[in-house]
């Protein structure tokens, strides 16, 4: 049967793009953290969304700080834009979010997929967040389910379910671009990873796909690059047909089980991220901090075994 959610994403790309109503995209790469955050705008309108943005953090001695942000704030002042959203693809593990310090600044709804729900009910457990921890999703403005049409100025925008890396995956269609977080990366790095608290490799490979039939002139933003050997550059954009001819370890002709074998045994290998603790901590509260303790410090838990 027909998917109706990507028959309407599909049908927009192409009136989008037949009648060059398409919008501005400046994207804003951290090197640190291999993390591509994009500014989409309306040119008609100027309304602006803010996708996957990253706050500065170092480890060592649990310093934030807002550079990469800045820049954003400053390249919107100078372009004009009113924000309207601000929008997560996922719950990140490698990155903290610096959404509420942006809406300070700039405005927008911060939005991200309704199963946001799962993900905090996970790691609240994990990280023993406590009663106080709202695991309803209130940290954010807006749940988007899967097909939940929005706008952008006047721009259409439709929100797709694509879990697999985390449950609570969303790849955003605006205009007729494709803001898809970590599932896919350029064709010659291949695709995300699955063996979070949530993932599924098999889920994954049904997300791809899905969002593999949307129009092969499709452009696709990615949320990461970690330029493959071979490349010296790096890069986050490319299109629907370029990921299906030829996309590392998932292009046209490969199956679910061979892609399903394959995520598994590769994940084995992977080491967590750097900024696993802190990033999900944080980034499940809508970017806020853990709740300040009694001398107002917030502090970052990190689970001990004792095996």
């Amino acid at each position: 049967m027909p998917d109706p959610v990507i028959t309407a994403a599909a049908s927009q790309i192409t009136t989008c793009r037949a009648n060059g109503h398409v919008p501005v995209i400046r994207t804003f790469f951290d090197n640190p953290t291999f993390t591509a955050t994009h500014v989409v705008h309306d040119p008609a309108t100027r309304s602006a969304a803010i996708i996957d943005s990253v706050m500065d953090y170092d480890p060592a001695s649990g310093k934030t700080d807002h550079d990469l942000a800045q820049e954003i704030v400053d390249y919107i002042t100078a372009e004009k834009l009113k924000v309207e959203w601000v929008l997560e693809t996922h719950v990140h593990a490698d990155h903290l979010s610096a959404a509420p310090w942006l809406q300070e600044r700039v405005g927008g709804q911060l939005g991200i997929g309704d199963a946001i729900m799962r993900v905090q009910d996970i790691f609240g457990k994990l990280f023993n967040a406590g009663t106080r921890f709202a695991r309803d999703g209130s940290q954010f403005d807006r749940l988007f389910h899967d097909g939940a049409r929005f706008m952008l100025g006047s721009l259409p925008a439709i929100a797709l379910h694509v879990p697999g890396h985390t449950p609570a995956d969303m790849a955003y269609v605006i205009g007729d671009a494709a803001f898809i977080g970590d599932t896919l990366f350029m064709p010659d790095y291949g695709t995300a990873r699955a063996d979070f608290p949530g993932g599924d490799a098999r889920m994954l490979y049904h997300s791809i796909r899905r969002l593999l039939s949307l129009p092969e002139e499709t452009r696709i933003f990615l949320c990461h690059d970690y330029m493959a050997p071979g490349r010296d550059e790096y890069a986050w954009e490319t299109t629907v047909g370029a990921e299906r001819r030829g996309n590392i370890h998932v292009h046209d002709g490969v199956d679910e089980n061979t892609f399903v074998q394959m995520r598994t045994a590769r994940d084995a290998t992977l080491s967590l991220p750097n900024l696993i603790m802190p990033s999900v901590q944080v980034n499940m509260r809508g970017g806020n901090l853990p709740e300040p303790e009694d001398n107002g410090v917030s502090y970052i838990k990190i689970p001990v075994s004792r095996s």
